[in-house]
């Protein structure tokens, strides 16, 4: 199927079924659905979604160069005014991930210096600790196997809770876990349907996602408020200490519903593309044991009998390569949306203006034209001249331009330091081959990603000693 515009070449896409369109290739499958898109069209493709009267359009451009286009070099034309990013705000508030124009710029400018490299650097005894204890528990795991989906994500949200609360720890990992699943399905599902009943309906969706949101956001205001009644509360350097006071005199401070929104937003991207990054990392580790043996023997060379530090990140090039190969296959944010506000030519193609747009680290990730047998497991491309020699948007699992990532150095300091304590004390064997994914708000296993441990022989030793 085609779009004829008034100037420069038709907009290919996939025709779909009548009526209807890509409707359910899209529900049963988005990732699938956007790769065989680029295949069959191009990089950038017209889809069409629902019924007449219904009908969604929507543009997927697919090239690290259109990528960088909306994402960096015309980010201006190209706003965070798609309904998905509405119905994000609505569950979790107006923080960094959904802000926009003058409260966006205010909201950088206070919260950017709490993500200084020196500041993140000093949360890496926590993500060793939290990694540790994760270590010693899989000693007794039954059958000696794990599910490193669960694990991982259990280890990424008891990291973040521990760094953003402190000694809240506990109550925050429990509520987080039940409710995060509830709101992240209904967001997608209201995100990218035509039309959506009004939340306050009392449909059961509607009342199981409303029940969800205000636990999550009573538990929140709850360690805000004692925060605020303690003062200098624990050691004053956990996050949300530090956003209670964080201000300047231009911008002023956060009120309590402001450091909320930022609480819920860093609970939301840094545990779940955390999560991920880490869990593919290793299974992909367990399914090549070359590979893994090389990683173990970095690992070993520079850590030793120590706990990794913060400067380690720099000493781990090759863990550090697997990891990043790991963010290629599976990147924790498959999918970023925008809407466009002026008419863009790219790659040849008018997008018309007012359109919904997205790009897909997914799929410019496995673009044939950017990477050699695109679906193999290689750390190798990462070696410094290789990343030098390709384009900067042929690799984007940060995003990029002014609404990059603003946590992405802790993701990488995380993921490195918890992946080197673990791989450390165990060799990991895969049991399942692949892991089912689904995508939601970011990239999630639908199924276990098991693996079964062998307790490595200096484990043992440094128990003995």
């Amino acid at each position: 199927m085609t779009l004829t515009t008034r100037s420069g070449p038709a907009i290919p896409g996939p025709r779909g079924v009548p009526f209807l369109g890509s409707m359910f290739d899209l529900r049963r499958s988005t990732l699938d659905t956007f790769t065989r898109a680029r295949r069959d069209h191009g990089d950038v493709v017209r889809f069409t979604a629902g019924p007449p009267g219904l009908r969604s359009v929507f543009y997927g451009v697919f090239s690290p160069e259109g990528s960088q286009r909306i994402l960096a070099s015309e980010a201006a034309n190209f706003r965070k005014d798609h309904p998905f990013y509405e119905e994000v705000r609505q569950s979790f508030g107006n923080g960094l991930l959904t802000s926009q124009d003058a409260d966006y710029l205010r909201q950088r400018r206070i919260v950017q210096p709490l993500f200084t490299k020196r500041r993140v650097d000093g949360y890496a005894s926590a993500v060793a600790a939290e990694a540790r204890a994760v270590a010693e528990r899989w000693r007794t795991a039954p059958g000696g196997t794990v599910d490193l989906v669960g694990e991982m994500n259990r280890l990424a949200l008891r990291t973040v809770s521990r760094i953003l609360f402190g000694t809240d720890v506990e109550a925050a990992v429990a509520t987080v876990h039940r409710c995060f699943p509830v709101i992240n399905s209904y967001v997608v599902r209201r995100g990218f349907s035509p039309r959506n009943p009004p939340r306050h309906w009392p449909t059961p969706a509607n009342r199981r996602a409303a029940a969800a949101t205000a636990e999550l956001h009573a538990v929140c205001d709850r360690i805000v408020a004692g925060r605020r009644a303690a003062g200098e509360p624990g050691d004053g350097t956990d996050l949300l200490s530090l956003l209670t006071r964080a201000g300047n005199a231009a911008d002023g401070g956060l009120d309590a519903a402001e450091v909320r929104d930022q609480v819920l937003v860093f609970l939301l991207a840094g545990h779940e593309t955390t999560a991920t990054s880490l869990a593919f990392t290793l299974h992909l580790l367990a399914r090549h044991p070359e590979e893994q043996a090389l990683v173990r023997e970095e690992v070993d060379a520079v850590l030793g009998d120590r706990e990794p530090e913060a400067a380690d990140l720099e000493r781990l090039p090759r863990l550090t390569m697997a990891l990043k190969e790991a963010m290629r296959l599976y990147p924790a944010a498959p999918v970023v949306s925008r809407r466009g506000v002026a008419a863009t030519e790219i790659g040849g193609h008018r997008i018309p203006d007012g359109a919904d747009v997205i790009v897909s680290p997914w799929v410019t990730h496995r673009h044939p034209g950017l990477w050699e047998d695109p679906e193999r497991f290689d750390p190798r491309r990462f070696t410094p001249e290789r990343e030098a020699a390709r384009h900067r948007y042929a690799w984007f699992p940060f995003g990029g331009g002014p609404r990059a990532c603003i946590g992405q150095h802790f993701s990488m300091l995380e993921s490195v330091l918890a992946a080197a304590v673990l791989l450390r004390s165990y060799e990991l064997t895969a049991v399942d081959r692949e892991v089912p994914l689904t995508a939601g708000i970011t990239l999630q296993a639908a199924g276990p990603g098991r693996v079964r441990l062998r307790s490595r022989a200096r484990s043992r030793s440094r128990e003995a000693g």
